[in-house]
Parts: structure tokens; C-alpha cells; sequence
């Protein structure tokens, strides 16, 4: 009975009916929400301007101005400075490093010993040659003096009398008064006088030399330094620092150093006697400060450095040379006539011009800058 109470699984409960089982239809999709659309599109618009933006911003940096790519690119045309070559003279020059050097340079020493009484000169005074400079205590060297000529007279006159007998003695031998010994023996006494008149006339002219040092004068012409000693000294002829320093500087000299190959260049000129000109300018090259010649060459090559010396002479009267001041050095060796020069600015941006005239190209030559000429624009 249990059975017939208990329905199966799949059939009806009893006392209903049969109702055959049926699928109900799936459940239909809704339509997306309009927002999600719209926050897409906004997304999309955002993407698209910042890639326009970037773009923009790119090309613009590609023109660069007038003359840049971007007018090249554009097919815009670039201004430039135009310039027109001609035939010209190109000098040859050999540059070098100097060393301002005077042509003397003089240490003036006391030749005698004493105090020095007195200083004739201000320092930085430019003097001439035989101006007195100072003076040492000429007492003791004035009766050195004395006392020689008082020598010279006393044996001048003793000279004088053995003389005077002597002719009296050849007087009375050729009345065969006397015998010719004496005679003989006051010729000789005669020589000997004469032979101490020499003596004390060169002790004389001694003590006149000694007594002339006492007064120190300008040996060369030139500029003097700061003093080395101060008046009330004793000064010694065998003192080294002297008592001043005298420097010649017109004209003044600037030896300087050339690559030994550069001598082809110059000897022949030199030998020829042509006087090479020689400029030399400031640290900076910067300022012109002397026209100056080539006085001479070294004879020796330093073979540490495979460079020859060389000397120029410039006159200085305006003092702009100073002694052992560094300058720079250009010296012509020769001009090349009839060449084709291009201005350096040529051909060249409008916006890079500085303003500067026109310049030609340089070359080197061992070590040394020379001039050259451009070579001609190409067609």
C-alpha cells in the first residue's frame, strides 16, 4: 500500500491529472546600458587629441627658425651671405712664442772702495750714457794723487839737472878737461832719472784713474731700477749686487724659437739681406705692439726641442716692449702674389654672421700658422 501512496519520481500525483512537462523559454537579453557608450566614445575623442597635439608640436620643432630643416622642408628658400672671390697677395707667416729681451743690461759696480756719499739718479729715470749716477769719497784717492804728482815733480827736476850736467860734462870732455868715465857715468845716471820720471808718471796717472771711479757713471743708455745700495755705505769693487741696474730698452730685441724646418725659409732671405718684418703683438694676439726687423739666426739647433733661435730688433720709444715680457710673434717670409681669395663668410647663414670682414683660409707649417689662399668656389 505504501507503494500506491507514494508517487514515482516523474509521474503525477494520483488524483491529478496528467499534464505533459514543458520547457519554459530562456530569459531575454537585456540592451546594454546607453552609459558605457558614451564613456568609450569620450575616451576615443581624449586618445585622438592628444596624439593630434603631439604631432603638431613635433613638426614645429623640425623647422627651426628661417634657415632650419624645416624651411628646407617646406621648400622655403634659406638666406645666406653671398660673397664674390678675387685675386689678391697672401703673406707667408711663421708665428712663434717670445720673450722680450733688452739689447744691454747693465750691472753698474763701484770700481774702488769707500763710502758712497751720494746717489745722482731716481729710480725709473731713463738716462744717457756718461751721466753721473753716484759718487764715492774721493779724500783718499785725491792725495794718492797729490802725493804721485809731488814724486813726478821732485824726479822731473832731479831728470833735469842730471841733464844739464851731462851737457857740460861733454863739453868739458871735448876740451879734454875731464875723463870720459865721468861722462859716462852721468849718462847714465841721466837714463835712470828718466826711468823714474816714467814710474812716477804712470803712478800719477794711476792714482788720476783711481780718482775718477770715485764719480760711477752711466755706462749705456737706458732705463735704471730700484737702487741695490743706499747712500752711507761702504761699497767694495769686488761687491756683486752692485748698486743699480741699467736697462736698455730702445731699441729693445725679442728672441723667440722656430721649428728647425722653417729655416729654409728664412736663411735664404736673410742671406740675401732682406730685412724680414716681424710684429709682435700681446698674450691675448689681441693688440699690436711693435714693427720690428730679423737681426739674426743661432748657429746651433737645440736638439732637445729641434728648434733654432732667432732675434729680432724693434724700437720701443713709446716703451710698449718691457723686459722678459711673453708677446707673440709673426714674421713674414715671403708673399704669394696673385691669389684666389674666398671670404671666410661666404655661403653662410644670414643668422650666423658676427659682423667680422672677410678672412682667408691659414695652414700650418711645421708648427709655425701661414695664410693661404681659398681655393676657388666650385661651379
Amino acid at each position: 500500500m505504501s507503494d500506491a501512496m507514494d508517487p514515482k519520481p516523474g509521474t503525477p500525483y494520483a488524483g491529478h491529472d496528467a499534464v505533459s512537462p514543458t520547457l519554459l523559454p530562456p530569459p531575454r537579453a537585456g540592451k546594454p546600458r546607453r552609459w558605457i557608450l558614451w564613456v568609450v566614445l569620450v575616451v576615443l575623442a581624449l586618445i585622438g587629441y592628444v596624439i593630434f597635439h603631439t604631432v603638431q608640436r613635433s613638426t614645429g620643432a623640425s623647422k627651426g627658425g628661417p634657415g632650419g630643416r624645416g624651411a628646407a622642408m617646406s621648400g622655403k628658400p634659406m638666406p645666406v651671405m653671398v660673397a664674390t672671390a678675387a685675386k689678391g697677395d697672401i703673406n707667408v707667416v711663421l708665428t712663434a712664442l717670445g720673450n722680450v729681451t733688452p739689447v744691454n743690461n747693465v750691472t753698474v759696480k763701484t770700481r774702488v772702495d769707500g763710502q758712497l756719499v751720494r746717489l745722482a739718479f731716481t729710480e725709473g729715470q731713463t738716462v744717457k750714457a756718461g751721466d753721473l749716477l753716484a759718487e764715492i769719497d774721493p779724500r783718499a784717492y785725491q792725495a794718492q794723487l797729490a802725493q804721485a804728482e809731488g814724486q813726478l815733480a821732485r824726479d822731473t827736476a832731479l831728470l833735469q839737472n842730471a841733464r844739464l850736467d851731462l851737457q857740460r860734462y861733454q863739453t868739458l870732455m871735448a876740451q879734454d878737461s875731464i875723463a870720459k868715465q865721468q861722462v859716462d857715468t852721468q849718462a847714465s845716471l841721466v837714463r835712470q832719472y828718466e826711468g823714474t820720471v816714467k814710474l812716477d808718471q804712470g803712478n800719477a796717472d794711476n792714482a788720476r784713474v783711481q780718482l775718477s771711479y770715485t764719480r760711477i757713471t752711466a755706462p749705456v743708455s737706458g732705463r735704471v731700477g730700484l737702487r741695490q745700495v743706499d747712500p752711507g755705505n761702504i761699497v767694495h769693487a769686488s761687491d756683486t749686487t752692485g748698486i743699480v741696474v741699467i736697462t736698455q730698452i730702445d731699441p729693445i730685441t725679442v728672441i723667440y724659437t722656430l721649428p728647425e724646418d722653417t729655416l729654409p725659409k728664412v736663411m735664404p732671405r736673410l742671406q740675401a739681406g732682406d730685412k724680414l718684418p716681424v710684429e709682435a703683438w700681446d698674450r691675448g694676439q689681441t693688440n699690436l705692439l711693435a714693427h720690428g726687423t730679423l737681426m739674426t739666426v743661432d748657429n746651433t739647433i737645440d736638439n732637445t726641442t729641434g728648434t733654432v733661435k732667432l732675434r729680432a730688433q724693434f724700437p720701443n720709444q713709446n716703451a710698449a716692449l718691457f723686459p722678459n715680457q711673453f708677446v707673440n710673434v709673426r714674421m713674414r717670409v715671403d708673399t704669394l702674389h696673385d691669389q684666389v681669395i674666398q671670404p671666410g663668410t661666404a655661403s653662410a647663414p644670414a643668422a650666423s654672421q658676427s659682423g667680422q670682414g672677410a678672412q682667408g683660409g691659414h695652414r700650418r707649417h711645421g708648427g709655425a700658422s701661414a695664410p693661404a689662399a681659398a681655393p676657388p668656389p666650385k661651379s
